[in-house]
C-alpha cells in the first residue's frame, strides 16, 4: 500500500478573515486528519460584519487550478462552496462527472449570512440540474433547500417536514441529502440524512446561543469531507486489502456516511463551544465570529 495521508480538495472562494470559505476548509481539513488541496472560485473580501465585494476568477484559470491538482494527486473526496456563476457550476459538475473528484460534497452555497448573493440568480437552475445530480451528498441548510426545491418553495418548519423536504431533493439526483436544521426555530437543532436507499437518521444538538457562527456550513461540509476520505481509506483497505479511497470503500458496501456526518456534526459543537465566548472583532455589535477549528489540535480536547 502506498503512504500517503487522505487527500481532500475545496472548490470555493476566500475569506481574508479566516472564518469561511477556502480558509475554513483548510483548517477543517488539517483539523480532521487530511492533506487539504483547493481550486479557487472567487476573491471575497469579507469579514465578521459581511461581505463587501466579490472578485470572481476567470473560468480558464479554474479549470487549470483543477489540473494542477487532479494531474498531480489522487484526491480522496472533496467538497464544493460558493461556485458565484452558472459557467463556473457546469464546469465543476463536468469534473464531478469524471470521476476525479473521489467523494462529492456539494454545499450549495448562494446567500452569505450578511444578505450579500454568492451565486448568480441564472445559476440556480444549474445546480439544480447540473451540480445536484453528480454529487454524493448535497448539504443546505433550510432556506437552500428551500430554494433549489423551487422558487416558492416554504422553508421546512418541522422534522416531519424537513424529512419530506429531503426526499424530495434526492429525486434531483444527489446520493444523499443533509438538511441543516440550524436556521429553525429555537430549541435543540436537528439535522436529517437521507439516502437514496430509503435510510433516514436524525441528529440532534443543543442549540447554542452564541454571535460566533461564520463559517459553519463550510466548516461542517468540510469536516464531513474529510471523515469520509479519512474512513473511506481505512475502511476500504480493510474491506478490499488494497490501497482504497473512499470511493472503493463506498464501492465495496462499507457504509460510512452516517458515521463520517456524525463525527462532522461532533467536531462542530465543539468547535462552536469553544469559540462561544470570543470577540474578535474591533467592532462586536453586529459581528459573527469563527468558530473554533484548532478545538481538537491545541485546546485539549477528545478528538
Amino acid at each position: 500500500m502506498s503512504t500517503r495521508p487522505p487527500i481532500t480538495l475545496s472548490i470555493a472562494g476566500t475569506d481574508p478573515s479566516g472564518g469561511a470559505g477556502i480558509h475554513a476548509d483548510l483548517k477543517t481539513f488539517t483539523a480532521r486528519g487530511t492533506l487539504g488541496t483547493t481550486v479557487i472560485t472567487a476573491l471575497v473580501a469579507q469579514n465578521t460584519h459581511g461581505v463587501s465585494r466579490v472578485y470572481p476568477i476567470d473560468d480558464d484559470f479554474v479549470a487549470d487550478q483543477f489540473d494542477s491538482v487532479l494531474d498531480d494527486m489522487p484526491v480522496d473526496a472533496s467538497k464544493s462552496g460558493m461556485l458565484g456563476t452558472r459557467s463556473l457550476v457546469e464546469l465543476v459538475a463536468a469534473r464531478a462527472a469524471a470521476g476525479r473528484l473521489g467523494f462529492f460534497t456539494v454545499d450549495p452555497v448562494m446567500i452569505a449570512t450578511s444578505g450579500h448573493r454568492l451565486l448568480e440568480a441564472d445559476a440556480v437552475d444549474a445546480v439544480r440540474t447540473h451540480l445536484l445530480p453528480v454529487a454524493d451528498l448535497i448539504t443546505p441548510n433550510l432556506p437552500e433547500a428551500a430554494l433549489l426545491l423551487g422558487d416558492d418553495e416554504p422553508e421546512a418548519g418541522s422534522s416531519a417536514q424537513m424529512r419530506e423536504q429531503a426526499r424530495r431533493l434526492l429525486d434531483r439526483g444527489p446520493g444523499a441529502v443533509l438538511l441543516k436544521g440550524g436556521h429553525g426555530s429555537d430549541g435543540d437543532v436537528s439535522d436529517i440524512l437521507a439516502t437514496r436507499d430509503g435510510q433516514i437518521r436524525e441528529f440532534t444538538h443543543p442549540r447554542l446561543t452564541t454571535p460566533n457562527t461564520h463559517g459553519t456550513g463550510c466548516t461542517l461540509s468540510a469536516a464531513i469531507t474529510a471523515e469520509v476520505a479519512v474512513l473511506g481509506r481505512e475502511r476500504a483497505v480493510s474491506a478490499i486489502g488494497a490501497d482504497g479511497d473512499a470511493t472503493a470503500a463506498f464501492a465495496a458496501g462499507v457504509d460510512l456516511l452516517g458515521d463520517a456526518v456524525s463525527n462532522a456534526l461532533d467536531f462542530l459543537a465543539r468547535a462552536l463551544a469553544s469559540a462561544a465566548d470570543w470577540q474578535v472583532s474591533l467592532d462586536p455589535v453586529g459581528a459573527h465570529g469563527p468558530v473554533d477549528h484548532q478545538v481538537d489540535i491545541i485546546r485539549g480536547q477528545p478528538a
